[in-house]
């Protein structure tokens, strides 16, 4: 499985982004799969994750109401729309397989890591 995820940038504080990740080789159609994060000088952490029809879905605390994830399995992507950013949301961001398929909060489950894209957030 090779993930790529895209759509990062530079953005105000308030603004919003959409990350994508578009997967290729086996299907992720069938997986459990979530985004998770680095912040510069930390280590990653877990943002939110999404079951594989996409009814159900976890959030970080510090996301909760500000982001959603969502999936297009048609389109073998998955998405998180990132609403009323501040500048605690800079890092680079990292979509990838919850092995667990529990809608793990934890990093230890999640394989396939793909390539992040960097989110800026400027005061």
């Amino acid at each position: 499985v090779q993930l790529q995820a895209s759509g990062g940038g530079l953005v105000q504080a308030g603004g919003s982004l959409n990350l994508s990740c578009e997967a290729s080789g086996r299907a992720v159609s069938s997986a459990v799969m979530g985004w998770l994060r680095q912040k510069p000088g930390q280590d990653r952490e877990f943002v939110a994750v999404i079951s594989r029809g996409g009814s159900l879905r976890d959030y970080a605390d510090a996301v909760k109401g500000r982001f959603t994830i969502s999936r297009d399995n048609a389109k073998q992507t998955l998405y998180l729309q990132m609403d009323s950013l501040n500048p605690e949301d800079t890092g680079v961001y990292y979509c990838a397989k919850d092995r667990s398929a529990t809608l793990s909060r934890e990093l230890r489950w999640y394989d396939y890591w793909g390539q992040g894209t960097l989110v800026t957030v400027s005061s």
